[in-house]
């Protein structure tokens, strides 16, 4: 079982060197990347500042002559990044444990989020108790906080790093204890508004025999769906809560990027799409809502959530982008529509019911979606019992007809 430890020995030395003799003790192999520029490393790693460069397409002597720090740390970050990818598939990481400030946490975690979820991944770092999501992005990487900088050996550091090492040791040498499931996997996209529609479809899947992977459509749960998918770990996607797309449009703060609904389509994976709470656009506090929205219709979900009713215009577009992402789609694929209702503040005397809206998105979709893909309009509002087992029956048959080589396109 071996452990990459990723640091820039040049000034991390003294640190990386106490957690490689922890994890040795601990039984463990550990290869150390070195990914410092400038001073001497205080000793030889097991791969050197060359190798991540060279990996990186370029030279450490260039990036040391360009004396650079920005450009240093990219390359680092790059080279550091296509190693770790490539000592993965020989068979080579169990795991990885990095340790730095900003520099030597983007370049490790560059390292980390090449791997698949699953693979322990410890990062030590002085801005672990901030916005970490740039270096975690959507993997399994676990930030601990270092207190104190990471600036030699104290009576505070000493204790930070000997714990990230002991965690790092127990996750690869325990991490078989559970026995990996059989069962093939399903994704799903939830909401609270949609939370009735999901949990009754998961509930039939899981008694069809699937493992159902619940993400809340909440930017990041949206972009973590699309890279399991794009790994090559899903069976289906019942993708019933597309929210995230008009957070993207409008320019809310729940937004997955402009790839959401694309990696189950581009993967061949069968996908059964629906527009679940497209009727929204998510903000904080009132008072963050931006001044251009003044005079929309709003919803105070809770103190910290505002919500904005999506309007015909948004929802015409939403529903060109919806069309034009499933036609392309290289694997069996269905919409669903619910004509009663997209969310459950959608539907008569709820805050957000407006027909006209409703009718844009559900008459775009119709009019621009390829043949190819199965159109099947309901007269439920989402959150039926009867929408939900609707859904989880199309998307069983999509699989199960890509399975035996039978699915026919409804054209």
């Amino acid at each position: 079982m071996a452990v990459v430890l990723i640091a820039t020995l040049d000034t991390k030395g003294s640190e990386a060197a106490y957690v490689r003799d922890l994890l040795t003790a601990a039984g463990l192999d550990v290869l150390v990347i070195d990914a410092g520029v400038m001073g001497d490393p205080p000793f030889a790693p097991d791969i050197d500042r060359r190798a991540v460069f060279e990996a990186a397409g370029t030279t450490w002597e260039k990036v040391h002559e360009e004396a650079d720090r920005g450009k240093a740390i990219e390359a680092a970050a790059r080279g550091a990044e296509q190693l770790v990818r490539k000592l993965f598939e020989e068979g080579r990481v169990d795991g990885v444990l990095g340790l730095g400030g900003s520099a030597g946490t983007t370049i490790a975690t560059a390292a980390m989020r090449a791997l698949p979820v699953g693979v322990p991944k410890v990062m030590v770092s002085t801005l672990a108790s901030g916005q970490t999501r740039p270096y975690v992005g959507v993997r399994d990487i676990m930030m601990l906080y270092s207190v104190v900088d990471l600036s030699g050996i104290n009576r505070v550091s000493r204790r930070v790093l000997a714990n990230a090492a002991r965690a790092m040791a127990g996750m690869v040498k325990f991490g078989d204890a559970e026995a990996d499931t059989d069962k093939p996997v399903i994704t799903a996209t939830m909401f609270g508004v949609t939370t009735p529609c999901v949990e009754a479809a998961r509930r039939r899947l899981e008694e069809a025999g699937y493992e159902v992977l619940v993400f809340h459509a909440t930017g990041t749960g949206g972009q973590a769906m699309e890279s399991l998918i794009r790994d090559g770990l899903v069976d289906g996607v019942l993708d019933i809560t597309t929210t995230e797309l008009a957070d993207e449009l409008v320019g809310g703060i729940l937004s997955a990027g402009p790839d959401r609904l694309t990696a189950a389509g581009q993967c061949g994976v069968p996908q059964v799409i629906s527009v679940g709470a497209l009727d929204m656009v998510n903000f904080g506090p009132p008072d963050t809502v931006p001044e251009k929205f003044k005079g929309r219709r709003f919803y105070q979900h809770n103190p910290t959530v505002t919500l904005m009713r999506t309007t015909p215009e948004e929802n015409d577009q939403l529903g060109w982008e919806i069309a034009t992402k499933a036609s392309a789609a290289k694997g069996p694929t269905a919409i669903m529509l619910p004509l009663g209702g997209v969310s459950a503040i959608d539907a008569p005397g709820k805050p957000f019911w407006w027909p006209e809206a409703d009718q844009a998105l559900f008459s775009r979709i119709s009019n621009e979606v390829s043949s190819r893909v199965d159109l099947i309009k309901l007269d439920n509002h989402i959150n039926d019992q009867e929408f939900a087992l609707a859904a989880a029956e199309k998307l069983l048959e999509l699989i199960e007809a890509k399975k035996a080589g039978t699915y026919q396109s409804p054209s």
